[in-house]
């Protein structure tokens, strides 16, 4: 594959991975979590780098899982002391991004590991970290961990359907029937931040946050049937990739700022244009409704 392809691959994975577990996110009116997780993983990334003083293997994505549990973990304690949950999402990942940073800037300065990397990611050089793979041949890392995240995700949803569908619609008639609502919860938390790392090093806080959210809230525009909006939230992630990437090409910029602006064009088309909720729709709607009651 070309060096381009190879970029658009990376980025459609994490447009499907991030716009399937985005929607559950979106319907749990958890939007918030995605930027927390996103971003204190950069403390499970520097702690592992500190405790190993080697920037790759796999001690670096467990140590951002367990950021990202320890956030998720931290959210719901403070949450259940009597603080607002968007409070609480807000002390804990500014709280504990902060202190990557500082370790950052103190402990692990002259290491390939800078805010900048963090921020905005590093797809250009995807296609060059490769590793060799039987019957295959050379395969860039990122292209292989993030299809493993995606597998993953669409197995955990598939085997637990009916569960994450009653639990996001209705959290309390999930539990009155004996589903383990606090479980499902700390598995979804463990999908998301699974997510977040496999897609962190590639394409960096940024546009983790916009897949995360963006298409799975265009989607929610769309349709009211849940596997729609898993189909639809995956392609417009895969749509803002393509895009983004053309459109980085063709003014020279960041590819994943690019990306990440892609998203917010397609939400901007679908709050206007969608056929469920866009705003022509709701007009037309509320014209119709004048009229009916003109005639009555």
């Amino acid at each position: 594959m070309s060096y381009s392809a190879w970029i658009l691959l990376t980025a459609s994975l994490v447009g499907m991975s991030c716009g399937l577990v985005g929607v559950l996110l979106i319907l749990r009116r958890m939007a918030m979590m995605a930027d927390a997780i996103s971003h204190s993983v950069l403390l499970g990334i520097v702690v592992a780098y500190l405790v190993t003083l080697q920037l790759s293997g796999i001690h670096m994505f467990i140590g951002a899982i367990i950021a990202g549990l320890v956030t998720a973990l931290l959210v719901q304690s403070f949450h259940q002391l009597g603080v607002q949950q968007e409070a609480s999402i807000g002390i804990v990942f500014t709280t504990l991004f902060a202190i990557g940073v500082i370790l950052i800037s103190t402990k692990a300065g002259n290491a390939h590991l800078d805010i900048q990397h963090s921020l905005m990611g590093e797809i250009t050089f995807i296609p060059w970290n490769t590793v060799e793979l039987p019957f295959v041949g050379s395969v860039p890392m990122a292209v292989v961990s993030l299809s493993i995240v995606l597998l993953i995700v669409l197995l955990v949803l598939l085997l637990f359907y009916k569960e994450w569908k009653l639990t996001s619609f209705d959290p309390v008639f999930a539990a009155s029937i004996g589903i383990p609502v606090t479980l499902m919860h700390y598995i979804f938390m463990s999908l998301v931040s699974i997510t977040s790392v496999a897609a962190f090093d590639a394409v960096g806080a940024i546009m983790v946050v916009a897949m995360l959210i963006t298409p799975a809230s265009a989607a929610y525009l769309w349709t009211d049937k849940l596997p729609t909006m898993l189909v639809l939230s995956c392609s417009f992630g895969v749509a803002a990739a393509w895009i983004g990437y053309y459109v980085a090409v063709w003014l020279d910029t960041s590819i994943s700022g690019a990306m990440a602006f892609a998203t917010g064009i397609i939400f901007l088309i679908s709050f206007i244009a969608a056929p469920r909720y866009g705003i022509i729709a709701k007009h037309r709607r509320s014209r119709a409704s004048a009229a009916l009651t003109e005639h009555a």
